[in-house]
């Protein structure tokens, strides 16, 4: 991912082969990186589509970010309703 070490066991977890589409992606993440072990892990797979396809992190990252605030927002509003 980035240059900061960052450490998320889910991110070493080998993708499986489940579906069209997953397939597709992982067999090509599988030839671009040439993984020694040919194993496909989630993280190789998030590498590929910010190197190929950053539009699309961005988005899901906006997202991400704009329902937890959302949420804090909400959160907080109750805190005062209740106080």
């Amino acid at each position: 991912m980035s240059q900061t070490n960052y450490n998320n066991d889910i991110l070493q977890k080998v993708v499986s082969l489940e579906g069209e589409l997953k397939n597709l992606i992982v067999n090509y993440v599988g030839n671009k990186k040439s993984p020694d072990n040919e194993e496909v892990t989630l993280e190789m797979v998030i590498t590929t589509v910010a190197e190929e396809f950053p539009e699309l992190l961005l988005v899901v990252a906006e997202e991400n970010f704009i329902r937890g605030y959302e949420v804090g927002i909400n959160d907080g509003s109750a805190l005062i309703k209740e106080g």
